[in-house]
């Protein structure tokens, strides 16, 4: 399913700002369902609650969301995906309006929302490929992060000001009112874009979720890149779980505020900077090369409890995030038909995700349990590492830090010697029949 012939970067920006518009909508609901739950309940597991009924039912279902993007038309999906995330949204809006609202409605109706969601992102990233000529993949990917990095840099702000001057009821609507411009926008390029529809077989849709679990699997260069993908994202779960603790451990929120919204804006520039420059070649370099940055910049972190470094730090490593993103966005596009990158992107989307899973899983007993119980005063690292980072309450998480960055510059390495990732660079046409080993002689 694509659109023939139908290529044009104009088009592939009405739908991307329909998208950035409601990305921030998303944020601010984000922002102000959390804040709300907090102020309601006064604990800190409804909002965490909600960020798992946010999150779970996205990253479960988008398989199949990519299944039918594959199916059925990608406009079609979107469209619908908007429609769902608007109804659950809804749902809040009118218990709260009732009166009636319990914390248990904001977790069905982010919940239904993330289902429609997980409908709308596959086809998303699919329809950048019907939009995009292969020469402007790295500009699209890079205009994609810079839509998601907004929900986190603009809306915190937008949010925090709202709230000052109107309620949660409002923002829940102008929320609703993102996902129609979204919706507009696409129905803005579907009367001037024609769909080839493949006439084949029909299939269940267990075997296109098969078809596309083989077609990651079976190609060695993107298994790995996905495997490094959710081995970033595992990082990335530690630094949203535990720079918190570590931050105010010697610091304030405002401090910690301050640090979100800077390295925000490394993830901001960066993205900017590939959307504006079009790169045709060199992604796997790129990709190595963004990987070190991160690792090196994820361990910078921890080694100092001053906070100008420390924010520098973060900075940086959200800045080399996109690069690393990029560069496996068009690896994989350039490998992968466009029949079946619905499929594939839900395959991928899940799989990419796992390292956040685990990571939120482990982060606050690795943080209690293991490291910070190091460099306490009389911990067994108290004298040696301890001499040299600190010691005292979150300089162990500032450990974990130190090491995954590590971890990461290793993996950058090893990365930058398998052949199946340099053969990722030459697109499916040049893919060689035989298998080839991992890592270059």
């Amino acid at each position: 399913m694509e659109f023939t012939g139908q290529q044009s970067f104009g088009k592939f920006l009405i739908v991307w700002f329909g998208q950035l518009i409601s990305t921030i909508g998303i944020g601010l609901t984000a922002f102000s369902l959390g804040v709300y739950a907090f102020e309601q309940t006064s604990t800190a597991t409804a909002v965490a609650l909600i960020t798992l009924f946010t999150f779970l039912p996205n990253i479960l279902l988008r398989p199949i969301g990519g299944v039918l993007a594959d199916r059925y038309d990608r406009r079609t999906m979107m469209v619908i995906g908007d429609l769902g995330s608007a109804t659950g949204l809804l749902f809040i809006l009118a218990m709260i309006m009732t009166g009636n609202i319990e914390v248990w409605h904001i977790y069905v109706g982010v919940a239904f929302s993330s289902v429609f969601s997980a409908i709308q992102s596959p086809a998303y990233k699919a329809s950048a490929t019907d939009l995009l000529a292969k020469e402007q993949f790295s500009k699209g990917s890079g205009l994609l992060q810079l839509a998601e990095s907004s929900k986190f840099l603009l809306s915190p702000i937008i949010a925090g000001i709202l709230l000052t001057i109107t309620s949660i009821e409002v923002i829940l609507i102008i929320n609703m009112f993102t996902f129609l411009i979204a919706i507009l926008a696409v129905l803005v390029i579907r009367r001037s874009t024609k769909v080839d529809r493949d006439v084949r077989e029909e299939k269940p849709w267990f075997t296109d979720l098969i078809e596309g679990w083989l077609e990651v699997t079976t190609n060695k260069g993107v298994l790995l890149l996905v495997i490094i993908i959710s081995m970033v994202t595992f990082y990335l779960g530690f630094l949203e779980t535990l720079i918190g603790p570590m931050i105010l451990s010697f610091s304030d929120v405002k401090t910690l505020g301050m640090f979100q919204s800077i390295s925000a804006i490394g993830m901001l520039i960066s993205s900017l900077c590939i959307g504006i420059f079009t790169m045709t070649k060199k992604y796997a370099s790129v990709l190595v090369i963004g990987l070190v940055m991160s690792g090196i910049s994820f361990s910078l972190i921890g080694v100092s409890t001053n906070l100008y470094f420390i924010i520098f730090a973060g900075f940086l490593f959200l800045a080399s995030l996109p690069f690393v993103n990029m560069s496996a966005d068009v690896l994989v596009r350039n490998n992968i038909a466009n029949d079946k990158q619905g499929r594939v992107w839900g395959i991928i989307g899940i799989l990419s995700q796992l390292g956040f899973i685990v990571s939120y899983s482990l982060a606050g007993f690795l943080a209690d349990r293991v490291f910070n119980p190091l460099l306490v005063e009389g911990g067994a690292l108290s004298t040696t590492v301890g001499s040299v980072i600190g010691i005292g309450p979150g300089r162990g998480i500032a450990l974990l830090f130190i090491i995954g960055g590590v971890f990461v510059v290793i993996m950058a390495v090893i990365t930058s010697r398998l052949k199946p990732i340099k053969l990722l660079e030459h697109g499916m046409e040049m893919l060689p029949a035989e298998p080839v080993g991992l890592i270059q002689d």
